[in-house]
């Protein structure tokens, strides 16, 4: 028998031994040629439009930007003594008293203007857009069938993702939307607390106390606020991979995350879909995020005519999850190339908006992105690059001033980035000699030495050879060991070389490289240069 009808005929077996028909109190999953298993989701393909695109932005956008303190807010306003717990104090009051339901009242979104965003990041040069569904703080970004809290019924009282999708399609940019919910179970557990000292001492914080009837009179009169914080169970402490020791979610709570989960993806068709989970969400104690997916597959399968264009993004993946799967490595890029298309996510500044990288003058710069963007081109990778928005919905003018360097460059150097390919060697110098290991789902940015005339990094397209090289050689002499005359790996001669930006260059090949005398006078750019080798 052979391997391919070997393959088929399990896959079959599979799909016949695991039940078609809905769980109790689910959603209608789609049915079709994904069950969901790892072996039925490993037919996966990678979409060459997403092979093709290398550069996304994402608004990672929701009620926790509102106070300007940073990442993970809804979480550490319950820390005592946290920077999120001070801020919330000078701005808020007590987390007793004043919770993040509380904050998400706070949040109106008076400037957002999602068009004129995406319009923006378009023309910076991202090929994808992704908004934020939800984060863990549990409120879903759209008129939700499953959350009631959600931003239609509170807070803009708007369909955030309906309009960034709109946005998004009138602008031609594949739609994404990020899911982070499937914690909410052991992220929220801190709101179960109480103060230790102080004049709080004991007090309960709102998640521990607060039921649906003590919204009399309030604003959020009508919604119970376990819908919100589920801490309605024992806490056991933030545990971010599911099998180590986690409180186990009840059945219900799998239910509502695959329904809300299940509905977003039926109403907005997004392109792409990240979850922020170690593989999945609830991987591996329970099927549910396989399950999400096996529906996300048959229906891009049955909207695209056969033709699978969707993208699912998990983190720590190991090989079996990466041929169902695509590798997201957060805030960081291997050392190596990879043989599978992946995406690395990071971000300007802080992941929610904090005023402390604007004041403080700590975002990256567009140098830093367009050499990391580089390297992971290089590397078969793309990058997804988050831009903070504000609590009001806009973007901060030094946040615009970094898109428009960036655009500056890509004017110039898109086409070696966009639509091209790895190479056998995919760089030379200093930099391609050092391994630093990734730190769990990534972390291993700003770890690398600074880049030299002689780090360059290298793509093909259509039989061409870009060379990008990280920084101007004070002699204004490039030499590009790996095109030396003889060498196996680009064994062919070189015919012509161009500098974007600049024109025909003069070089010559020897045995022991290709070296190109740049022009002198004004630099196509001061980020970094590019070689168009033919």
């Amino acid at each position: 028998m052979s391997k391919s009808i070997s393959r088929n005929l399990a896959l079959t077996l599979v799909a016949l031994t695991v039940s078609t028909a809905p769980a109790s109190g689910r959603e209608p999953a789609e049915q079709g040629k994904f069950v969901p298993t790892w072996e039925s989701l490993s037919q996966y393909e990678t979409p060459e439009w997403f092979r093709d695109a290398k550069f996304g932005i994402w608004a990672h956008w929701g009620p926790q930007c509102q106070p300007e303190s940073g990442d993970w807010y809804a979480r550490g306003m319950y820390e005592e003594g946290s920077h999120a717990y001070k801020a919330h104090l000078e701005k808020y009051g007590h987390p007793s008293e004043f919770g993040f339901l509380d904050v998400i009242n706070e949040w109106k979104a008076p400037k957002w203007d999602p068009d004129k965003l995406v319009a923006l990041y378009k023309r910076v040069g991202a090929q994808y857009f992704f908004a934020m569904g939800n984060h863990h703080d549990n409120m879903d970004l759209w008129d939700s069938k499953y959350q009631p809290w959600n931003s239609v019924n509170m807070g803009p009282k708007r369909d955030i993702l309906a309009e960034w999708e709109k946005a998004a399609r009138r602008h031609g940019l594949p739609f994404g939307v990020s899911i982070h919910s499937s914690h909410a179970w052991t992220w929220y557990e801190t709101a179960q607390g109480a103060d230790k000292t102080g004049p709080k001492a004991g007090v309960s914080y709102d998640a521990r106390v607060l039921t649906k009837e003590d919204g009399k009179g309030k604003w959020w009169e009508g919604y119970d606020p376990q819908e919100l914080y589920v801490q309605n169970h024992s806490a056991c402490g933030l545990k971010w991979n599911w099998e180590e020791g986690v409180s186990r979610p009840t059945s219900e709570y799998y239910d509502n995350f695959f329904n809300r989960t299940v509905d977003m993806i039926n109403r907005y068709n997004p392109d792409l879909v990240y979850f922020d989970d170690s593989v999945l969400p609830f991987w591996p104690i329970d099927n549910t995020g396989l399950d999400v997916v096996a529906h996300y597959y048959n229906r891009n399968l049955r909207l695209n005519d056969g033709k699978l264009s969707a993208v699912v993004f998990g983190k720590q993946l190991q090989p079996l999850h990466k041929e169902a799967i695509v590798w997201d490595v957060e805030k960081g890029v291997p050392s190596q190339a990879q043989p599978k298309a992946w995406q690395t996510c990071t971000c300007l500044g802080s992941w929610h908006y904090d005023i402390s990288p604007y004041r403080d003058n700590w975002y990256k710069s567009a140098r830093t992105v367009i050499h990391m963007l580089i390297d992971i081109v290089s590397k078969n990778g793309n990058m997804l690059l988050s831009v903070p928005v504000k609590g009001d919905g806009t973007i901060d003018d030094k946040e615009e001033k970094i898109l428009e360097d960036i655009a500056t460059w890509m004017d110039i150097n898109k086409e070696s980035i966009f639509g091209t390919r790895p190479c056998a060697v995919f760089g030379e110098g200093p930099s391609t000699e050092v391994d630093i290991p990734l730190d769990g789902p990534g972390f291993n940015e700003g770890k690398t030495e600074p880049y030299t005339s002689a780090d360059m990094r290298f793509v093909q397209k259509d039989g061409i050879l870009y060379a990008h090289v990280f920084e101007w050689p004070s002699d204004g002499k490039v030499l590009i060991k790996s095109l030396a005359k003889g060498n196996s790996t680009f064994s062919r001669n070189v015919k012509k070389v161009e500098l974007l930006g600049a024109g025909k260059v003069r070089f010559s090949q020897t045995a022991g490289g290709l070296e190109v005398s740049l022009p002198k006078g004004k630099k196509p750019s001061e980020i970094s240069l590019v070689l168009k080798i033919k």
